[in-house]
């Protein structure tokens, strides 16, 4: 489902409708609050977590990524609820075997970059997880999970979007308010171009309290060549246009854009009028390497992937957080 246009309307020129359900968000925001009042478990090794004040993808995972490649000296593993998956958990992902229905495809992925747990009690995961060891543990998407203590809590920011209207779904895009979210957390990254962090900055510097690292998602070098290359575009994630802005960056001559929901499920039907529709257009299927994972393995090998990773413009900051925690 695509979000109601009304909430990334300016917070100083609120629709009819953000203004109705207001009260509305303030019960979904002391919901949130409720959930994470509580003293949750302390780990016995540092835990960082990364997470959002938005509904939807703000680009934790390609932070999760970076994280783990900042800390590669470390035992890192990493802690997910699995949304999407079957598995409950504790469980160890076994990228050989599971597949995005078992575990999701987020978990899935990560797991190419460092040893993942799912579990949908975030406490039992990083138990499970300590029993293996590791120096470090980094919980995906719990910044309104309170089950675990943090060592240090990451916010991302999408700067296209922002905070939207700045008001609590349903009235807006939020899962509690800008100044309470924020107030938990050590550090903001800003994910976008810089026309837009710019836009972003001048609008929210002033609940900007923390230190902010600005980034941007840049397609990995692959050596593939994607000049001038004909494809039928498809994306599942958050945010599509992102997916699609960057294959535009790289000089693909996109014939269409087929924006899917939230890790939408890639079914036999779905798929093969996606091949149909590339077939007809004389385009290559491409997709995200999030979508990807949860491709049926026959079709696979019809498909590329164009992967991206998170760069930060200045990882002083971040770097400074971490050092401070590990030592």
């Amino acid at each position: 489902m695509q979000p109601p246009v009304f909430w990334f309307t300016p917070p100083e020129k609120p629709s009819i409708w953000a203004r109705l359900l207001t009260p509305l968000g303030a019960i979904y925001a002391q919901a949130t609050a409720w959930r994470i009042a509580h003293k949750g478990y302390e780990a016995s090794v540092p835990v960082i977590s990364v997470g959002n004040l938005n509904l939807g993808g703000t680009g934790k995972t390609p932070t999760v990524i970076a994280l783990v490649e900042a800390m590669s000296r470390r035992k890192v593993h990493v802690v997910s609820r699995g949304y999407g998956g079957r598995e409950t958990g504790p469980h160890r992902v076994d990228e050989r075997r599971d597949t995005a229905s078992d575990v999701g495809d987020e978990p899935l992925l990560l797991s190419s970059f460092a040893p993942v747990w799912v579990a949908r009690d975030r406490a039992a995961g990083v138990r499970a997880a300590e029993t293996a060891g590791p120096e470090v543990v980094v919980l995906d998407d719990a910044h309104q999970n309170g089950a675990v203590q943090k060592s240090l809590s990451i916010v991302t920011v999408d700067a296209t979007v922002g905070f939207g209207n700045g008001r609590v779904c349903p009235a807006g895009p939020l899962r509690e308010p800008v100044e309470i979210g924020l107030a938990r957390a050590d550090i903001v990254i800003l994910i976008g171009r810089e026309r837009e962090r710019n836009v972003f900055l001048d609008r929210w510097r002033g609940a900007l309290a923390i230190p902010v690292v600005e980034a941007e998602l840049e397609p990995l070098a692959t050596g593939m060549d994607w000049h001038n290359l004909r494809v039928l575009a498809f994306a599942g994630i958050g945010r599509p246009g992102k997916f699609f802005e960057t294959l535009d960056g790289v000089g693909a001559d996109i014939a269409r854009k087929v924006p899917l929901d939230d890790h939408q499920t890639l079914n036999a039907t779905l798929l093969s009028r996606l091949e149909s529709e590339a077939e007809g257009l004389g385009a290559q299927l491409v997709t995200t390497e999030k979508d990807a994972v949860r491709l049926p393995d026959a079709f696979r090998a019809k498909v590329l992937t164009l992967p991206v990773r998170l760069r930060l413009v200045d990882d002083g900051p971040l770097r400074a957080l971490l050092e401070t925690i590990l030592g």
